[in-house]
């Protein structure tokens, strides 16, 4: 962690800055020549770098002294103000935003462009006496019951803290708001700064951790239930997990590289504590994090065999079906074949060709009659021991 350290003092009696954080001058802006109004192609002004500044103000001692409206006044002022301290909150800044607040601070190109381009997985890295930090918060909607994750960057050196937003979460007004209301903690400096925009990520994790138990409790009635859209649910839940273990895993190793440099930068006592808190506090939502996920896929393989196991079911109540109908149409096929017998007999005795001896024997009737009878107790009998019948 950056160490604040006393800055020398220069010959008429003032605190001046180091050598390696001289700013360069920023020479007074040269008024530009009129042009006439009806110049089609003059070149429109620059933006103004008051959009994207959330919030800008410079402190001595813990207490808030002034609030630039714009980064040009905030620079001027911190010249002005030696021993003070800036902090600057940004949201979604411009390239040119960055540029400046890169050439001030002589912040690294590499953490520049990170800020930049945004979308970097959480992590810590030490550019000289410069600490960038990448952190994910996430806040959970109650509306759409999801979780949304926000991206945050913070640069950290020896009289500045620099944040750069990407999202909606979190909500750095009310951390700067506790650390203005707590002037002996932001005396220490941009470290208790960090602390305090840790703290309030980590802590911005609670309401996402009671939420995601109760999409699981929920969840898991509804499997119990046979919802048909619970799959789609655990998934998109699953994959909430996924990016919530990918914001709290680094989390616990930066925390501890930060407790592991408290000796050699000098870190108060005092702010060890909290920074060990922060620590102890996002060591357990990591872990209750694996645990909704582990949760997730024991859930979604009970889904599963659930599923398999109605499908079963109608697959087997399908087969009874065909089995029961296969056996009614062996009855149906079964008399319609004893019926068709006589049916046959009787239509080649009724065509009445005239030499058909049948026809003049006396006892012609009484065997149509009994042949009729024979072939349908035969096919009956058949039928029988086939248990068609």
């Amino acid at each position: 962690m950056p160490q604040r350290r006393a800055r020398p003092t220069s010959k008429n009696g003032r605190t001046g800055r180091r050598p390696g954080w001289r700013r360069t001058p920023v020479p007074p802006p040269v008024p530009a020549p009129a042009t006439p109004a009806s110049t089609a192609d003059a070149p429109p002004p620059e933006p103004s770098d008051a959009g994207s500044v959330v919030q800008a103000a410079l402190y001595r001692d813990g207490v808030r002294v002034s609030a630039p409206d714009t980064l040009a006044d905030t620079f001027r002022e911190l010249r002005e103000q030696p021993s003070g301290m800036a902090w600057i909150g940004l949201a979604r800044p411009t390239e040119r935003e960055l540029l400046s607040l890169a050439a001030e601070f002589d912040l690294h190109p590499l953490a520049v462009e990170d800020a930049m381009e945004a979308h970097q997985r959480p992590k810590l890295e030490r550019y000289g006496e410069t600490l960038f930090v990448v952190l994910s918060a996430a806040r959970y909607l109650d509306n759409t019951e999801e979780v949304d994750f926000g991206e945050l960057h913070v640069f950290v050196g020896p009289d500045f803290v620099i944040t750069v937003r990407h999202g909606a979460a979190p909500d750095l007004s009310a951390v700067r708001q506790r650390m203005e209301e707590s002037p002996e903690l932001l005396k220490l400096g941009p470290e208790a700064v960090l602390y305090a925009i840790l703290d309030a990520v980590v802590d911005g994790y609670a309401p996402v951790v009671a939420g995601v138990q109760t999409d699981i409790d929920e969840i898991e009635t509804e499997v119990f239930r046979g919802d048909p859209k619970v799959s789609r649910r655990i998934y998109e839940l699953s994959r909430e997990m996924v990016e919530f273990q990918r914001a709290t895993r680094p989390l616990v190793g930066m925390l501890h590289s930060l407790m592991a440099g408290f000796a050699k930068y000098g870190t108060d006592e005092e702010l060890q504590r909290y920074l060990r808190d922060v620590a102890d506090h996002v060591t357990h939502t990591s872990e209750q994090v694996d645990g909704f996920r582990q949760a997730l896929t024991d859930i979604l393989t009970v889904n599963a065999t659930l599923v398999t196991q109605e499908q079963n079911a109608e697959m087997r109540a399908l087969a009874e079906a065909g089995f029961e109908q296969n056996e009614e149409i062996k009855k149906i096929s079964s008399w319609a074949a004893i019926l068709f017998a006589p049916t046959l007999v009787g239509t080649i005795y009724g065509m009445n060709f005239e030499n058909m001896p049948e026809l003049g024997w006396r006892f012609g009737y009484p065997f149509a009659i009994g042949l009729m009878g024979l072939v349908c107790a035969s096919l009956y009998v058949i039928f029988k021991r086939r248990d068609w019948l």
